[in-house]
């Protein structure tokens, strides 16, 4: 996928047509979940292909994978919107609290960030499946549903293991910050 963003970065057109045809559906989840609303998520889709088109010289290979930057660029997209209407993004004690929103992208230089070393030891200490679920649903934005086929799991076992890998995250990360 760093391919095809180095393409959209030289101004190819089918590039970034054949970058949205992989990841359009994984962003649109992760979209959805943040502003609950369908017609609200296209437009945020469509703004967050945008800024692929304008930032993907900006891309760095070596600072990530390239779809935890196009859902870095998404979720902040979405983020944005929400605030700029006046809405909090994610209920408080909704069990899909977006923790990533908490650790900013670290080219980022408003807000505070944890280093990713800190999230990485964090991510360790979770089991392993708890952990790829947790990355799958966050970074890759696969839902519930999916992550219960892909584990063949019950979906409120997944909602499980993302509650509690969350909260434990977000404890192992307070004491690192």
């Amino acid at each position: 996928m760093a391919d095809l963003i180095a393409r959209v970065a030289a101004g190819r057109q089918d590039a970034l047509r054949a970058l949205y045809e992989r990841t359009a559906p994984k962003l649109f989840g992760l979209i959805l979940r943040i502003v609950r609303d369908r017609g609200t998520a296209e437009d945020v889709l469509q703004d967050a292909y945008l800024r692929v088109w304008q930032n993907a010289g900006r891309y760095a290979p070596e600072a990530g994978r390239p779809m935890a930057w196009l859902a870095a660029i998404a979720r902040h997209r979405a983020i944005d919107l929400m605030r700029q209407k006046g809405e909090v993004p994610m209920r408080a004690g909704d069990d899909e609290e977006d923790w990533l929103q908490r650790i900013a992208d670290p080219r980022d230089r408003e807000a505070e960030f944890l280093s990713r070393d800190a999230l990485l030891t964090c991510l360790a200490r979770l089991d392993p499946v708890q952990r790829d679920c947790v990355v799958r649903a966050y970074c890759e934005g696969l839902s519930r549903e999916e992550l219960a086929v892909r584990y063949d799991r019950p979906v409120n076992t997944v909602k499980t293991w993302l509650h509690r890998g969350l909260a434990l995250l977000r404890g192992c990360l307070d004491e690192a910050a």
